[in-house]
């Protein structure tokens, strides 16, 4: 009867852990639910692939990075696109602030001086020029080659929970 116990016990705890992360996977599924038709449009979005003369599509990185997010009850789709480019982070900079404007984006007053970010309709556009350490933490090894010129990633994202806006 001893014995039976401590398996009793186990087979208790298993069972609820299985429940409620079932239950987890469950609603972080539900939450992005129907959010495939914002993805596809996202990862379309003409400015991810505007590019300034001499920026190639990073290796590594051939497709664009999309999809959804649930955290904390917000949702957000995402689409995203790495470049490298032989020039100046400035160059990088000049061209996404005139791109980004021709594209009907805004600068946000309320980004960080410096910043490259840019909102449209709910919508957020962020230029993030990229370091060997960042891609590094992020599980990409040193891709691309950040010896010469600079990388950097486009990023555009949505937050699509209702009541919630998205901002820089």
């Amino acid at each position: 009867m001893a014995a039976t116990r401590p398996v009793s016990l186990l087979l208790s705890t298993v069972v609820v852990a299985g429940a409620l992360t079932g239950c987890a996977l469950q609603e972080l599924a539900r939450d992005c639910a129907g959010t495939d038709g914002r993805v596809k449009e996202m990862a379309g979005l003409d400015i991810l692939a505007s590019r300034p003369a001499g920026a190639t599509v990073a290796s590594g990185f051939e497709e664009v990075d999309a999809g959804c997010w649930a955290d904390s009850g917000d949702v957000s789709v995402y689409a995203s696109r790495t470049y490298a480019f032989p020039g100046t982070p400035a160059e990088v900079a000049a061209h996404y602030r005139t791109a980004a404007v021709r594209d009907g984006w805004r600068q946000d007053p309320e980004a960080a001086s410096g910043d490259l970010c840019f909102v449209r309709e709910g919508t957020v556009l962020r230029v993030v020029l990229l370091t060997a350490e960042g891609l590094a933490e992020d599980g990409h090894g040193s891709r691309p080659d950040l010896t010469t010129g600079a990388g950097y990633s486009v990023d555009v994202d949505t937050v699509v929970s209702p009541g919630t806006e998205a901002g820089c």
